[in-house]
């Protein structure tokens, strides 16, 4: 019997694929770094907990398919803080950020239909992109640039008339890269001039640096009906293993038939969206502590990083990773050699091989992800790890 070419053609992830190496390691002893993942150790906070302890219900019911109502009313006093308007049906609660993106492709893509993406890029999009069968077209970023893509005349170049969307990612994941106001609206122009979608994931919309503005793509009227944002309670408010994201839109077409989709699975689960609407009646004050903590783990990570011989990376203006040029040939098998064969007083590191953050093939393969979601002296073991380890794994 034959799976589907879909499924045969997806890869797994780059990120969560080499746990057997760090898992293997640890039983023999070893303590691994865990650079690879999006996993924030920044405590969540206990409104979340209480909330959901505090729920009473005899019966735990089937939530609304769009979201119970106090979760779509926090997420439009959230947005309201920030000048973006939206209304009960402009809103649908989704199981994370990922449901989101797979929701969004599967109502937008017909086969062989276009969606343009950054490489290196989040790698989930490619996942879901090939399931409604449709096709990643790249914008090749390089380390030396500091992966900036926001050039009109190289945005065109990868538009065609099966072009259904653009991602954007703002702030970056893999790069940290942040996107200004001035740049947002330009690809908002191309969008509306085109009659694309955009498709912009701003789960990491509040941790920008250097105090840089923080900007979001909803906040262009002229584009309110090509502009689709994907948002997410995981990494905002270190609460990932509670699957609350959500999609904003108002397009009322999209938003109809996005609605089937949210029918299909039934609801989001009750209690994490009771948990979540808590969440998100924090004070925004709260994020002024998260973001300083980042910024400083920012500030860390680069200074190590640029302290090891042959390392290319620009500094990330945002979010909590770092994508770099090793002096390696392979990323992969350096990792591999890391979690098997090496460590520093039985200490070794994991980050993520970015070849897997690619459409063109041969490219990424001597450049890593770095998720800086570790305390600051946990970074500076983990990146002195990396920097022993490249000595010892090029003078082999």
């Amino acid at each position: 019997m034959k799976l589907s070419d879909k499924i045969l053609g997806i890869a797994h992830s780059p990120i969560r694929r080499f746990y057997v190496y760090a898992n293997q390691a640890e039983k023999n002893g070893k303590k691994v770094y865990k650079l690879n993942i999006g996993q924030p150790d920044i405590k969540t906070p206990q409104v979340f907990f209480d909330a959901v302890k505090n729920f009473k219900s005899e019966v735990l019911e089937y939530a609304p398919s769009q979201g119970i109502p106090s979760m779509i009313e926090a997420v439009k006093k959230y947005y309201a803080r920030y000048g973006m308007n939206y209304e009960d049906n402009n809103i649908l609660i989704t199981v994370g950020g990922s449901e989101a993106i797979q929701f969004v492709m599967t109502a937008i893509l017909d086969p062989d239909d276009e969606v343009i993406v950054v490489e290196p890029y989040y790698t989930n999009y490619a996942t879901f992109v090939r399931t409604a069968g449709g096709k990643l077209v790249p914008i090749t970023t390089v380390a030396e640039d500091g992966y900036h893509y926001a050039k009109k005349e190289l945005i065109e170049k990868a538009i065609s008339k099966k072009t259904k969307a653009i991602v954007i990612t703002c702030p970056g994941n893999p790069t940290g890269n942040v996107l200004t106001k001035d740049e947002m609206k330009m690809i908002c122009g191309l969008a509306v001039e085109h009659g694309f979608f955009i498709i912009a994931d701003e789960v990491y919309r509040e941790f920008v640096y250097d105090n840089r503005e923080m900007a979001s793509m909803g906040e262009f009227p002229e584009a309110a009906q090509n502009v689709i944002l994907i948002d997410s309670i995981s990494k905002r408010f270190s609460a990932c293993g509670a699957r609350i994201g959500c999609i904003v839109t108002k397009n009322e077409e999209l938003y109809s038939n996005l609605l089937k989709l949210c029918q299909g699975r039934l609801s989001a689960p009750t209690l994490d969206q009771v948990g979540g609407a808590a969440l998100y009646d924090l004070d925004p004050s709260y994020f002024n502590e998260v973001k300083k903590e980042y910024e400083n783990r920012r500030n860390v990570v680069y200074e190590e990083l640029k302290k090891i011989d042959g390392v290319v990376c620009r500094e990330p203006a945002g979010a909590f990773y770092i994508t770099v040029k090793l002096p390696v040939e392979n990323a992969e098998d350096f990792l591999v050699w890391l979690l098997t064969e090496f460590d520093v007083n039985g200490e070794t590191v994991m980050f993520a091989p970015a070849e897997g953050f690619y459409v063109t093939k041969g490219l990424g393969k001597n450049e890593i992800r770095i998720a800086y979601v570790l305390k600051a002296e946990d970074i500076r073991k983990a990146i002195n790890i990396i920097r022993l380890g490249i000595e010892k794994y090029n003078g082999r």
